[in-house]
C-alpha cells in the first residue's frame, strides 16, 4: 500500500480526494493509505510520520505556501514525488516549482479523477525507476521571463523541462524554427541559473565569417593577424562563468566545429595566436534552426560535436502547433509595440483574433509580431482593423524554394459508423495515417509533413513513438 499525503486548506477537497483515493483498489485491496492536512505546518508533521510516497501539495496555505516547504518536505520524507497544485496558470511559479524539485505542477480545478490518477501514477512509476531525489535550491531568481508567452499544453512541458535544466549546468541543445525566440528561452534557462547575476553573451554563428568568428569566440593576441593591433578577449573568457549562447550553430563551418569540440572537450581553449591555455568556466548553449542529425548525415556536421552539444535538448515548438498560445501573445505584443510605435491599440475583436488564430504562421512568434506591428501602425484609433491583416491562404515561400501543393489523398477509409468495434483509438488512426502518407509519399518525410501539416521534429517524434523509424534516444522527460 502507498502512502499518499494531501496537504489543502479546502476541507471539502480533501475529503473528496480522501474517499476517491481510498476507493482506489489493487489485488482486491485498497491501494493507497491516504493522510490529510490543512496547513505546512501540520502537512511536515505528517510527512515525517507518515513517509508518503507521493504528496498532493496547494500552493497557497495559510501559514505559508507550498512553494516554500518543498525543499522540508523532500528533507523529510526522502524521495517521495511531489505535485504542486494551484488555481493560478503563472508561468514563472510553474519554472519556480520545477527548478524547486517538484515532480508536476497541475491547476486548480483538478483533472478529471482518471487524469488525476495518470498525474500519481506517474509518480510513483518515476520514483520507482529513481530513488533519488533532485537536490535543487528554492532560492529565486531575479529575471522574469520576458517576453515568453503561453499556457499551451506543449508550453507548459516545455516550462517544466527548463525548470529541470535550470538545475545544473550542463550543455544545452534548443532546436525550433526561425522566429520561435531560441535565444529569448536561452536566457531564461541562464536567468534561472544562477542565484546572482552572470554574463550572458550571444552570438550569432552564421553572421559572421569563419576567420573573425574564430576571434569572436576565443579572443586573440596582438599581432596575431592584421590589424590585430591589441590583444583581445573572446567571448568564452568574457563570459567568465556565466552562459555563452551560440545561435544558429548548425551554420558553423566544419572547421571551427573541430576547435569547438576540442574546447568542450578539454573546457580550455588558447586565443588565437596565443600559447597560454584559458580555462572554459562559462556554460554553452547553442541553438539551430537545422536539423543537425540530418546535417550529420549529410557530412554538413560533425557527429561528435553534436553528440557533446545534445546532452539536454529542447525542442521549441512552432507557432502552428500552439496556437491556444496566440490570443495571449497578441495582447502581450501589443503592449509592447504600442509602447514603440507611440499607439494605443487595445482592442481586438473577436473576429480578428480568430482570423490571427487560424493563419500559418510560417515565421513563427516573429513573423506576427510583424504583422502586428503593421496594424497597429495603420490602425485609425484604438480597435485592431482584420482590413490590415494577412489574408487567410498559405504566405509566400522562402526565397529560392519552390512551392509544392499536395495532391489530396484518401489516407484513411471512413470505418463503419455502425460497428463501434471497428473504430480506431486516436493513437490507432494516427499511427495508420502517419504509415499510409510514409507509404504515399515513398518515404518522403518533407512530403508527409505537408500532407499531415505538422512540423519535421514533429514528425520525428511521431515515427520513432510508433516504431515507424529507428528509436533517437531523448534528452529530457522522453522529449527529443
Amino acid at each position: 500500500m502507498e502512502t499518499l499525503l494531501i496537504i489543502d486548506d479546502d476541507v471539502g477537497l480533501l475529503e473528496s480526494l480522501q474517499m476517491h483515493f481510498e476507493e482506489i483498489l489493487q489485488d482486491g485491496a485498497p491501494r493507497y493509505h491516504v493522510v490529510t492536512a490543512t496547513n505546512a505546518a501540520a502537512g511536515l508533521k505528517a510527512a515525517q510520520e507518515s513517509m508518503p510516497s507521493v504528496v498532493i501539495l496547494d500552493m497557497m496555505l495559510p501559514d505559508r505556501s507550498g512553494l516554500e516547504i518543498i525543499e522540508e518536505l523532500k528533507t523529510l520524507c526522502g524521495d517521495a514525488r511531489i505535485i504542486l497544485v494551484t488555481a493560478h496558470h503563472d508561468m514563472e511559479t510553474t519554472i519556480r516549482a520545477m527548478k524547486a524539485g517538484a515532480f508536476d505542477y497541475i491547476h486548480k480545478p483538478f483533472p478529471e479523477p482518471a487524469a488525476l490518477d495518470l498525474v500519481v501514477d506517474r509518480a510513483l512509476e518515476y520514483r520507482q525507476l529513481s530513488r533519488r531525489a533532485a537536490s535543487v535550491s528554492v532560492e529565486s531568481a531575479a529575471a522574469r521571463l520576458g517576453d515568453i508567452v503561453g499556457t499551451s499544453p506543449l508550453m507548459q512541458q516545455l516550462v517544466k523541462e527548463i525548470g529541470k535544466v535550470t538545475s545544473s549546468h550542463a550543455t544545452v541543445l534548443i532546436n525550433g524554427e526561425s522566429g520561435t525566440g531560441k535565444e529569448l528561452f536561452a536566457r531564461v534557462i541562464h536567468n534561472y541559473s544562477y542565484d546572482e547575476q552572470k554574463p550572458f553573451i550571444g552570438i550569432n554563428c552564421s553572421a559572421i565569417v569563419d576567420t573573425l568568428l574564430e576571434s569572436e569566440l576565443f579572443g586573440h593576441e596582438k599581432g596575431a593577424f592584421t590589424g590585430a593591433n591589441v590583444t583581445k578577449q573572446g567571448k568564452f573568457e568574457v563570459a567568465e562563468d556565466g552562459t555563452v549562447f551560440l545561435d544558429e550553430i548548425g551554420d558553423m563551418s566544419l572547421m571551427l566545429q573541430s576547435k569547438l569540440l576540442r574546447v568542450l572537450q578539454e573546457r580550455e581553449f588558447e586565443r588565437v595566436g596565443g600559447v597560454k591555455k584559458l580555462k572554459l568556466r562559462a556554460r554553452v548553449i547553442a541553438a539551430t534552426h537545422r536539423h543537425l542529425a540530418e546535417e550529420v548525415a549529410a557530412g554538413r556536421f560533425r557527429e561528435d560535436l553534436y553528440q557533446r552539444l545534445k546532452v539536454i535538448t529542447l525542442h521549441i515548438p512552432p507557432l502552428r502547433e500552439r496556437r491556444e498560445d496566440i490570443p495571449l501573445l497578441v495582447h502581450h505584443l501589443l503592449e509592447r509595440i504600442n509602447e514603440k510605435v507611440h499607439k494605443r491599440v487595445t482592442r481586438v475583436p473577436p473576429e480578428v483574433l480568430a482570423h490571427l488564430t487560424r493563419l500559418p504562421w510560417r515565421g513563427n512568434v516573429r513573423e506576427l509580431e510583424n504583422v502586428l506591428t503593421r496594424a497597429v501602425v495603420l490602425a485609425p484609433g484604438e480597435v485592431l482593423l482584420g482590413d490590415d491583416l494577412p489574408a487567410l491562404e498559405p504566405s509566400s515561400p522562402e526565397p529560392g524554394r519552390a512551392t509544392h501543393t499536395p495532391t489530396p489523398v484518401p489516407l484513411l477509409a471512413a470505418p463503419p459508423v455502425d460497428d463501434a468495434s471497428q473504430i480506431p483509438t486516436l493513437e490507432e488512426a494516427e499511427r495508420m495515417l502517419i504509415q499510409r502518407a510514409m507509404a504515399v509519399t515513398k518515404g518522403h518525410k518533407g512530403k508527409v509533413c505537408q500532407i499531415l501539416g505538422i512540423s519535421r521534429p514533429t514528425l520525428e517524434r511521431k515515427l520513432q513513438k510508433y516504431g515507424l523509424a529507428p528509436s533517437v534516444p531523448s534528452s529530457i522527460g522522453g522529449q527529443g
